[in-house]
């Protein structure tokens, strides 16, 4: 048993990032306001990552997140987005290191 909780306990972490991260990387994907269906699909993206995903493929969308937010520059609504995708994913990899496993 103690093996199932060290391969789901990063989903520990994840309510944070997963009501975040949406609005905010369908904003930087779009270069500014989002319209509702791209963040929609982000929202999708993220839920099926959580409900379906693996450790791995949910690391892989925090990298991504992180590098498009710090490829992105601007102010206004998209720096904002910036700025809190970043801060959400600080957060989020400041948990991973307490998760069984390490933060892998």
């Amino acid at each position: 048993m103690g093996s199932a909780r060290t391969r789901h306990a990063w989903l520990s972490i994840t309510p944070e990032p997963e009501r975040e991260l949406p609005a905010a990387i369908a904003a930087l994907r779009a270069g500014g306001v989002p319209g509702d269906a791209e963040v929609e699909r982000e929202r999708q993206r993220v839920e099926g990552l959580v409900t379906h995903g693996s450790r791995r493929a949910w690391t892989a969308y925090i990298v991504e997140a992180a590098a498009l937010a710090r490829a992105a520059d601007g102010d206004g609504e998209l720096g904002e987005a910036r700025a809190l995708v970043l801060d959400v994913i600080d957060n989020h990899d400041n948990l991973r290191l307490g998760l069984p496993g390490g933060p892998a």
